[in-house]
């Protein structure tokens, strides 16, 4: 196990302070995002990917700064009605890749858009912001020095503009959004759910990354935390106050204690990359009533691999959120 033992996680609700203009900050940044404004467009291409029972579009919609984020739109041909849709975000280092790595859920019925993640995917650039880009080896520490210029203050922008996304789209039900991913892409669902809770029908954070990162950076040598962990060994004399004062308007624990809609976690007990306390902190603080954690207690950073699908599709039918 990478971790406490599940008897002590179950109940591990950390103190971490929020910063007091946490809301006011991203009620700024989304009210800015907004004004931007721009067009959604959703172009069909399911004849490109030689696909008979799904139908594909690029779409594009604004984000952060109005800038167009790439997605994929995915729906059961001739489906009858409004779908429900999957809006999902990406792990780490990943993007929206190819139509055809993302079947699952129109198999099941449902509509899927897969948001493309700046920088990290081919098709949506990150132009950064402001002066002061740092970087360590990846994502993490890229614009670090302030809130204002962080990274995931653009990534997680962009994820909250999709689900405004969603209404402009064809064949989707605006009412049963459910907002979901792995890694990185829970913790941007759990941003989702915090930051939009009217848009958000469920969320469905798996093995959530970016929770609690002052316990990740300290008890964990594998995944994208050492970035931070590295950057601070050389800057910690004047740094490490500042660098997790940055964190903290991004931390998925914040984002879970203003999140209504239910949720279905997972964690896995020997993950080495998120640890099990990390996901039982924004778990265990999150403000919804109706929420669940699956438990792989043999599983790394996978989670549940083959089998997760099936616990979700499972608890959405328990939902009601299942397509007619």
């Amino acid at each position: 196990m990478t971790d406490s033992p599940l008897g002590e996680l179950v109940d591990y609700r950390p103190t971490i302070p929020t910063p007091a203009d946490f809301d006011a900050f991203w009620e700024r940044t989304l009210a800015e995002a907004r004004l931007h404004g721009g067009a959604v467009t959703a172009e069909r291409v399911t004849d490109q990917h030689r696909l008979r029972t799904v139908e594909v579009h690029d779409v594009r919609f604004p984000g952060w700064n109005g800038e167009p984020v790439a997605a994929w739109l995915l729906r059961p041909r001739d489906a009858d009605g409004p779908l429900p849709v999957i809006v999902t975000c990406i792990g780490y280092s990943g993007g929206r890749g190819l139509p055809t790595d993302h079947l699952l859920w129109s198999a099941a019925g449902y509509a899927q858009l897969v948001v493309d993640s700046r920088g990290q995917g081919h098709d949506t650039p990150d132009r950064g912001e402001g002066d002061g880009t740092q970087w360590a080896g990846g994502f993490m520490t890229r614009g670090i020095d302030s809130p204002d210029h962080y990274y995931y203050r653009r990534l997680m922008t962009d994820c909250v503009r999709a689900a405004d996304a969603v209404p402009q789209l064809p064949g989707l039900d605006s009412d049963r959004v459910i907002i979901a991913g792995g890694s990185q892409g829970g913790g941007l669902a759990l941003a989702v759910a915090g930051l939009a809770p009217d848009r958000v029908a469920a969320v469905m954070p798996d093995v959530p990354f970016l929770c609690h990162f002052r316990r990740a950076v300290e008890i964990t040598g594998e995944g994208p935390y050492v970035e931070l962990a590295k950057y601070l060994r050389w800057h910690s004399r004047h740094n490490v106050g500042p660098a997790f004062a940055t964190l903290s308007y991004f931390d998925g624990v914040h984002f879970a204690a203003r999140a209504t809609a239910p949720a279905l976690f997972s964690v896995g007990l020997m993950d080495p990359i998120c640890p099990p306390s990390t996901v039982y902190a924004a778990f265990n603080n999150y403000m919804g009533a109706d929420r669940t954690m699956t438990v792989w207690p043999f599983a790394d950073h996978g989670g549940g691999y083959g089998s997760n699908p099936a616990a979700q599709l499972a608890w959405l039918h328990d939902q009601g959120l299942n397509p007619k």
